[in-house]
């Protein structure tokens, strides 16, 4: 009978099988709270029934008071004892999921004492997804977005777009692009403004606007103008009807994403007209309505023959700054070349000072891996933000007012491919609300409310976490070396790739440049491209000398001889050599660790992740060998790791 009581009581201790399909927002249900409401609305009680729930507390109040919202904004929340209290709904709910993820977080025991505001108004998802359901450098499955008409709007469908709310909702993302910048003409019809309204229908009560990307030659391309030139009369007239029609459908409707002139996408320029009339034609379409344009700056190739890439983006907007409407935001990647695993910050933040901007991050991994290894971007994030600076709160001053993350999630099961990525929608939510957070900080609570709450899971994880961004670089381009990936799917090593009929400036051999002198892309001042001058002092001069140049971005701004010494001592060769080495020895290390997790993971996740693991290690090998292989033809020096 013992035995039996004995293997009972630990029953519960038993951990089931899990999908990861619940993110960090595996809550016990308790259904023990009472909650009291200032007022009543849709929002309120989502909050109150999350409290009801999932709160370990006896009593909780919702009080909304509007006296507040000079000092919280729409979005923040003060916690204070058993009360939760905003300017909005949208506020308190706010403060409901920080209740409960303080609860979550702090399993010794916690105070809910505390006021919070986020750090800029404007904390956006962009999902660059297809209206057929594809979905570009998606990495997850299919889109939950835009799936067949038969599944639109089914309880199924409704039930996921629900949850995609609320997870947003619980890391303070406001906003979602439901679509690819390289869009379809087919989304402003009548049949997608009507799905569109659905999706926003569901967003709203969890604080979710949602915002379309569009092609700058829509009228045309439906048949309905002969032009999409921005100064004619017609196309203006269209443009105000057709967002009339949407915000009649979608009254709260957020604005327009645009790519244009941009990798064979249409736009001003086609009519000889600049950036600032195409985006002021759509802004003053928008401006009755409270309506935003965030224009993408990521443009090159047309009008730039022969200018280093990385150059374009100032080039192009420099001089038009200040003469975009008031309601236009620049939107601009971290890096001036493309989501790369280290890139400089993107000197366009330093260029544009009359014009807001917005800074574009990527969480889905395009070239960090996809969703095949375990790379955690906080710290690169952290890292972008050292430079370009962050706003404390709403209002604040800082050379970014609003955030976009290029979206991870599709419909496989546990959203975003690799259990392990679900942490980078997480952390870009907590970092877009509060950027003071650590990376360490961030990753300590998404475990911990992921997977366990035990001491040591927690602990060794957080390091792998924390150390996985760098040790990505190391074992596929370290020192500075940059967008040396395959062609077209930029997954897995190509240095010194060239492909006929393709832009030289897709080419890895455009940016490696390895010959038999040295390695690397000269962008000084006196003998390179100058991309340095576009950084202000002290970076210009820092970046431009060979010996003042951090290692970690010395191949992006100079091309280095084999035999250079670096600051270890050894020549840049061998540092090269040790740095891939560096890279494959800590994913082995990562299999280690996580063969020691196996007692604190379900089986089916800690399976998922091993195999995923696995895979990452090949992988990295297959980059280390590669690479070193290719550049040691051009180097003839040993490939033999330092001891």
């Amino acid at each position: 009978m013992r035995k039996i009581i004995f293997c009972f009581l630990f029953l519960p201790t038993v951990m089931m099988a899990e999908d990861g399909s619940q993110l960090w927002l595996r809550y016990e249900k308790l259904d023990k709270t009472q909650v009291n409401l200032s007022e009543q609305s849709t929002t309120m009680n989502i909050a109150a029934g999350e409290l009801r729930q999932y709160y370990r507390g006896g009593k909780v109040t919702l009080a909304i008071d509007k006296t507040l919202t000079a000092n919280l904004g729409g979005d923040g929340y003060i916690l204070r004892n058993d009360s939760i209290i905003a300017a909005t709904d949208i506020g308190v709910l706010y403060g409901a999921y920080a209740l409960l993820r303080m609860q979550h977080t702090h399993p010794g025991g916690y105070k809910p004492m505390a006021c919070s505001v986020p750090s800029m108004a404007l904390r956006l998802l962009n999902h660059w997804d297809n209206l057929d359901g594809s979905i570009e450098r998606g990495y997850a499955g299919k889109s939950i977005l835009w799936v067949n008409d038969d599944d639109f709007n089914s309880a199924s469908w409704r039930e996921r777009i629900t949850e995609y709310a609320r997870a947003n909702a619980s890391i303070g993302i406001n906003g979602s692009v439901l679509n690819n910048v390289n869009a379809s003409p087919k989304m402003l019809t009548r049949t997608y403004i009507n799905k569109v309204k659905v999706i926003a229908d569901i967003l709203r009560p969890y604080g979710v606007r949602v915002y379309l990307s569009i092609n700058f030659a829509t009228p045309k391309a439906l048949g309905e103008l002969k032009t999409a030139d921005p100064l004619d009369k017609k196309v203006k007239r269209w443009w105000v009807a057709k967002v009339k029609e949407i915000y009649k459908e979608i009254p709260d409707f957020g604005g327009f994403l645009v790519k244009a002139n941009s990798e064979g996408q249409p736009g001003p320029g086609d009519y000889g007209r600049t950036h600032a009339d195409g985006a002021n034609m759509l802004a003053d379409a928008l401006k009755p309505w409270g309506g935003i344009v965030m224009w993408r700056s990521f443009v090159y190739g047309a009008n730039h023959e022969g200018e280093d890439r990385v150059k374009q983006a100032v080039s192009e907007f420099k001089d038009l700054d200040g003469k975009f409407r008031d309601n236009v935001i620049l939107q601009s990647k971290n890096g001036p070349l493309d989501f790369q695993p280290r890139e400089p910050y993107a000197p366009i933040f330093d260029n544009i000072h009359h014009t807001t901007q917005m800074a574009e991050l990527q969480i889905t991994q395009e070239y960090l891996g996809q969703s095949r290894h375990l790379v955690y971007l906080a710290p690169m994030w952290k890292e972008f933000f050292s430079f370009v600076g962050m706003p404390s709160s709403v209002g604040s001053q800082s050379k970014i007012a609003g955030l976009a993350g290029v979206a991870n999630v599709g419909d496989d099961k546990n959203w975003c491919g690799h259990h392990f990525s679900q942490a980078n929608w997480y952390a870009f939510g907590r970092l877009a609300w509060d950027p003071s957070l650590t990376s360490k900080e961030i990753a300590h609570e998404w475990l911990l409310q992921t997977f366990c709450d035990n001491w040591y899971f927690v602990s060794e994880m957080t390091r792998v976490m924390e150390a996985s961004r760098e040790d990505c670089v190391n074992y596929m381009m370290p020192l500075g070396l940059h967008h040396i990936f395959e062609f077209d799917h930029h997954y897995g090593p190509r240095p010194g790739g060239y492909q006929e009929h393709c832009p030289i400036f897709w080419c890895p051999v455009y940016y490696d440049q390895a010959d038999s002198i040295g390695v690397g892309f000269d962008r000084t001042r006196e003998t390179g491209s100058d991309a340095v001058s576009q950084y202000p002092e002290p970076y210009a001069s820092e970046y431009n000398n060979l010996n003042t140049c951090p290692e970690q971005y010395l191949l992006w701004f100079h091309h280095v001889a084999w035999s250079h010494v670096m600051k270890s001592g050894k020549t840049l060769w061998q540092e090269m050599v040790d740095h891939y080495y560096a890279g494959t020895d800590a994913v082995d290390g990562y299999l280690r660790t996580w063969s020691l997790m196996k007692s604190y993971v379900d089986d089916q996740r800690w399976n998922e992740v091993n195999d995923r693991l696995l895979h990452q290690q090949e992988n990295s090998k297959e980059w280390r060998d590669t690479c070193l292989g290719y550049y040691q033809k051009f180097s003839r020096m040993p490939i033999k790791r330092s001891n």
